[in-house]
């Protein structure tokens, strides 16, 4: 089982960084707290639906189904994305 920071660390480098491909920027320059969307890292929809694929990929934690509240709330940041991971490779065990 991974720890909150090992997720966190996957999120940051494999997802955004990786996948995004959001080279001018480093992992530890990423605020744990900060917006995905908007006023932080200024992620768009297209964006969105590329970290929803990387974390399905990356974990293996299914994201369809969830209400469109519920993803606002857990993808806001990678501290709120962590811990939605986290929750979930619990409840696969």
């Amino acid at each position: 089982m991974k720890t909150i920071n090992e997720i966190k660390e996957i999120i940051k480098v494999n997802i955004l960084i990786e996948r995004l491909e959001l080279e001018d920027i480093e992992a530890d320059e990423i605020e744990d707290d900060e917006p995905l969307f908007g006023e932080g890292l200024g992620l768009d929809s297209v964006e969105a639906l590329d970290v929803v694929s990387g974390v399905e990929a990356e974990f293996g934690v299914k994201v369809q189904g969830l209400e469109e509240e519920d993803i606002r709330k857990n993808f806001y940041s990678v501290a709120t994305l962590s811990a939605f991971v986290e929750v979930k490779l619990k409840e696969s065990k």
